[in-house]
């Protein structure tokens, strides 16, 4: 444990902005969930909605520090290279 002022004061923030990254990475996994669902069932309309949520939290993740710029980039490119690929089979 700590034994200065400052440092319980960075082991509280830490564990808040901790918090903060594990909610925000569940929301991103249900972001996804929810666009591999849609393309399951083929609806492209709700895919695209949902595609478009999933690359804003994608980039709200990355503009707070929780993820890195690769794995966004790479995580929003297959998100798109799915969509164009269901939308190229109708």
């Amino acid at each position: 444990m700590p034994t200065k002022a400052a440092a319980f004061k960075a082991l509280r923030q830490t564990k808040k902005h901790a918090a903060r990254n594990v909610l925000a990475k569940l929301k991103l996994g249900d972001a996804r969930r929810a666009v591999r669902k849609a393309m399951e069932r083929s609806e492209a309309d709700k895919a695209k909605d949902a595609v478009k949520a999933a690359i804003k939290m994608l980039d709200k993740a990355y503009s707070r520090g929780i993820m890195k710029l690769n794995t966004v980039s790479r995580q929003k490119s297959r998100l798109m290279k799915k969509l164009q690929a269901m939308s190229a089979k109708k």
